[in-house]
């Protein structure tokens, strides 16, 4: 996953320098690095039709290079005598990463996965966005789906090493993921429609994969 790009990392810290201040200022010194030991996350706050209390998790992978969410009750359904308010849910979740002194990260890579069942005329759609606080929302990126599908799905949202939103350095600053399912009837209002992105035992999970990058001094 690493770019190896030296000059691509300068311009993109120094994009995060012009929105977040001198604290993460580029350097000539600054390049990506591998994840580095000491990452830890904890959840601040989950909110959200998507993910009642209890329902979501967040896991750092053992290599420190993406995390995890696993929801287990994130459906929405149309038709076939599903409730009028179960065709949209979200989730918002608020996450503390603690990242060793000396390090920034940013958000490289997104796959969300799941499962839909659309009969003709329906479609599902999925659509994320993310912010550090304090800072300014990422442009939301939707997934569409139309029926007849029946199948796994995974969507994938890469971001290029000039477009990376990082962390400020030195600031303690929670992460925040929005997400959002919806659906819509099919042709025949008796079948139904739904699409998830949950799952009883762990298997699908939505990964985020991290961008390292060692912090500039601050000028």
């Amino acid at each position: 996953m690493r770019k190896g790009i030296v000059f691509s990392a300068v311009a993109a810290i120094a994009m995060a320098a012009a929105t977040a201040g001198p604290a993460a200022a580029a350097s000539p010194g600054s390049y990506l690095v591998p994840g580095p030991d000491g990452v830890t996350i904890e959840i601040a706050t989950v909110n959200g039709s998507g993910c009642p209390a209890g329902t979501a998790a967040v896991a750092v992978s053992d290599d420190k290079e993406a995390f995890t969410v696993t929801y287990s009750d994130y459906l929405v359904q149309a038709g076939g005598g599903a409730a009028a308010t179960d065709f949209r849910k979200n989730c918002q979740i608020s996450m503390k990463v603690h990242v060793p002194q000396g390090f920034t990260y940013a958000i490289s890579n997104t796959d969300y996965r799941g499962f839909a069942s659309l009969p003709a005329g329906a479609t599902g759609v999925q659509k994320a966005s993310y912010y550090f606080q304090g800072q300014q929302q990422t442009a939301a990126k939707t997934h569409t789906l139309r029926g007849e599908y029946a199948d796994n799905f995974q969507f994938t949202d890469t971001n290029d090493v000039g477009q990376l939103v990082w962390k400020p350095c030195g600031e303690e600053r929670n992460f925040n993921i929005n997400t959002e399912l919806r659906v819509t009837k099919g042709s025949d209002p008796s079948e139904l429609a739904f699409m998830a992105m949950d799952s009883a035992d762990g298997s699908i999970k939505t990964i985020y994969r991290f961008e390292w990058m060692k912090c500039p001094p601050a000028w």
